[in-house]
């Protein structure tokens, strides 16, 4: 373990977030709040962070796949307990567990809240709750890598372990390059929805933080009553279609930009992922209208209500204009469904990814082949392309892995007495970074608020192995990961 450089690495994300919570008080600035729920945090971050940039001083910096894993898993603990620290310390969420479970619901774009009522807390706050959507939407550690000032070592490790999907790897050459292209598109997309949310009315407050929240994937508002509380059907058009966007695979934006379609047009993911948008809202809108509990006045409101919580739940944004909870059990199923599905790989949003599934399927129908024509040599193919065996492999064990630890954080959760609909689904929801879940308790009108302090630690660390796709988190937490090999040290 090359622990000066993975220090000095971390030392760079803490000083990363002492440098964003600038913002926040900024905002507290202009509200005229006080001040030193930010001013504090970015004390003590930079009390821990400047004197390791400037005492250790790595000979080595090769970065290894050991390092690159345990660095992503303490980066993003280590951001979540001080990004804590603003709500502890202003006293809006005085339990350091409960701001712990927010921050992390931030962080991993979850959406997930122990708050029962947002109105009323102060600005700034507010603010930095839905801003962590946004820091945590692309990744911690690529922002660092595009601006990280040493290019030695193998970087791309962090972004393999911090990136979603069965598959990574660099847009470009060099992987700085690589982080600063994916941070461009990130940016422009923001701007280009938070001009859109503007043109429909909204002020530019509550246009910026639900764009953080959009992008990221994460679902935090401002309001008691989410999107539902603007009852601004443009707006709510537009957060549909950017929940949508921000969940496909920002590489085909990055082929957009340098007029390459092909790739795009072969892009098996990005196919299935609008047609099921399109299949599961005709669905869902087709069921809730003809339903007992229909309080639709127009096709075009029952249609709107479909798409936005299609891609809300697709996307794992979490956001929500209706109480889904009242709606009949077969959109319910849906909705259910794509808590598990995600959206693309390669782009903000949580789950298993379509990518993954496909592979998993191709793989389990490659292996029937197999065994009725054994001798018969069939390569496996995505998007026209053979890619290797070992990828449905490790598809296979990833859903193997990800089962248990359902089961294994459902188990461990029962113990608060709640129902079983309300402990699964609120496993699967913060594992797979949704939000909401079924049920009265966490349901789009619910919180989290009632489950026990264990039991916010344990779905806070779902959150985590669920954003982080498990290995990372499964690594960090292994002791041989920590031996220290002397070839490595810097």
């Amino acid at each position: 373990m090359n622990y000066r450089f993975l220090f000095r690495i971390l030392s760079y994300v803490l000083s990363i977030e002492a440098a964003l919570l600038l913002i926040p008080t900024l905002v507290s600035a202009i509200y005229k709040e006080p001040l030193y729920p930010f001013l504090i945090t970015i004390g003590i971050l930079l009390l821990i962070a400047l004197p390791i940039m400037l005492i250790l001083k790595p000979k080595n910096e090769r970065l290894y796949a050991k390092e690159g894993f345990v660095c992503v898993g303490l980066s993003w603990i280590l951001m979540s307990v001080f990004g804590a620290l603003p709500f502890v310390v202003g006293g809006s969420i005085p339990n350091f567990i409960d701001a712990f479970f927010e921050v992390v619901s931030g962080f991993t774009t979850t959406g997930a809240s122990i708050l029962t009522a947002v109105e009323g807390l102060p600005m700034g706050i507010l603010f930095w709750r839905s801003f962590t959507h946004w820091i945590g939407g692309m990744g911690v550690l690529v922002f660092v890598l595009a601006l990280i000032p040493s290019e030695s070592g193998n970087t791309i490790h962090l972004m393999r372990a911090e990136v979603p999907g069965p598959q990574k790897g660099k847009l470009v050459p060099k992987m700085r390059k690589t982080a600063i292209i994916l941070y461009g598109i990130y940016i422009g997309l923001s701007v280009i929805m938070t001009t859109a949310l503007l043109c429909t009315g909204m002020p530019l407050y509550d246009s910026l933080v639900n764009t953080f929240a959009t992008a990221g994937t994460g679902g935090f508002s401002v309001k008691n009553a989410s999107i539902a509380a603007y009852n601004n059907p443009a707006a709510e058009w537009v957060i549909a279609s950017f929940m949508l966007i921000f969940g496909i695979n920002f590489n085909l934006y990055f082929f957009i930009l340098i007029k390459k379609l092909r790739p795009i047009a072969k892009n098996e993911e990005l196919r299935v992922y609008l047609l099921l948008t399109v299949i599961f809202t005709t669905l869902i809108a087709v069921n809730i209208w003809n339903s007992a509990c229909s309080t639709f006045s127009s096709v075009e409101e029952c249609i709107r209500a479909s798409f936005f919580q299609v891609t809300s739940i697709m996307s794992t944004s979490g956001y929500s204009t209706v109480d889904f909870n009242l709606w009949p059990e077969f959109s319910k199923s849906i909705l259910l469904l794509l808590m598990f599905t995600g959206a693309c790989a390669g782009s903000t949003a949580g789950g298993l990814k379509l990518s993954r599934i496909i592979i998993i399927f191709k793989t389990i129908r490659l292996r029937i082949k197999k065994m009725l024509k054994p001798n018969t040599v069939i390569p496996l193919k995505l998007d026209g392309n053979s890619i290797p065996q070992e990828t449905g492999r490790n598809a296979i064990n990833y859903l193997s892995i990800y089962v248990v630890i359902l089961i294994l954080t459902t188990f461990v959760i029962s113990i608060n007495g709640f129902d079983l609909v309300t402990n699964l689904t609120a496993t699967v929801s913060c594992f797979n970074n949704v939000g909401p879940g079924f049920g009265d308790v966490i349901g789009p009108m619910g919180n989290y608020s009632s489950f026990s302090p264990f039991s916010k630690l344990v779905l806070s660390f779902a959150m985590l192995f669920g954003r982080l796709e498990i290995f990372p988190m499964i690594i960090m937490f292994s002791p041989s990961s920590w031996k220290s090999h002397r070839k490595n040290e810097g």
